[in-house]
């Protein structure tokens, strides 16, 4: 199927996810609309990742269905996704990127100067040379993001991108995603802290057992949260 002239909206119609006898999603409604990032919170089980593979188109529900664009099974195209723990290829920094932008068929002719670019932009100017995998985890983190910009996509998925980084390192993140932001990108990220929630969210998504709990813009979100869940997780209760 050819793909959408854009990947927006993303809307989750009705959507779950039952994996060996386990509803991991449960009966999800939501749209991803350009804008504003929309960021996912909640314990740990609540779906956060599912919810971005889905998102992302790698994995299928068992009920419900996701367009993109309007369409449904179109491949990401415009979509790119930065996990966790990045695995880095066994070459430079500047030779990861490169290889990010063959893949996104970016011409040969063109690929030397995009990725000194996409260095620059994620702050690792100066360590082109440096083989990846002896970066520090946020310069590792760094450049997953500038692999994942390769693609030049309309949405890309966050999945916990500052989780185990110190606070220079986290500052040096959350810049990169407010510069994506404002070149038009949407963001859709996942994390488990609060502070960096306020920071970055446009809209904050609070999910609990697979579903969206509330869903609300981040100031209202934190300063009057409507649900006995988002009140409880705010407090830093467990949500069971």
């Amino acid at each position: 199927m050819r793909a959408p002239a854009s990947d927006l909206p993303i809307l989750f119609d009705d959507v779950s996810l039952v994996a060996r006898g386990v509803t991991i999603l449960d009966r999800v409604s939501l749209t991803l609309a350009p804008g504003a990032p929309s960021v996912l919170i909640g314990p740990n089980g609540s779906g956060k990742t599912t919810l971005l593979r889905m998102a992302m188109g790698l994995i299928a529900p068992t009920r419900g269905r996701v367009t993109w664009g309007g369409h449904e099974a179109a491949g990401p195209v415009r979509r790119a996704i930065v996990f966790q723990r990045p695995a880095m290829l066994r070459r430079s920094a500047l030779g990861n990127v490169r290889y990010a932008l063959a893949a996104a068929g970016v011409p040969r002719t063109e690929r030397h100067a995009r990725a000194g670019e996409l260095m620059a932009l994620v702050g690792l100017a100066g360590l082109e040379r440096r083989p990846a995998r002896r970066l520090s985890g946020g310069e590792q983190q760094r450049l997953a993001l500038a692999r994942a910009l390769a693609r030049s996509p309309e949405v890309l998925f966050l999945d916990e991108p500052t989780a185990s980084l110190d606070p220079a390192a986290t500052k040096a993140i959350e810049d990169i995603i407010r510069d994506v932001v404002t070149r038009g990108v949407k963001v859709v990220m996942a994390t488990h802290d609060l502070g960096e929630a306020r920071r970055v969210g446009g809209v904050i998504l609070l999910m609990h057992r697979g579903r969206i709990a509330e869903s609300a813009p981040a100031s209202e979100f934190f300063n009057s949260p409507k649900t006995e869940e988002a009140r409880r997780f705010l407090a830093g209760e467990l949500l069971m």
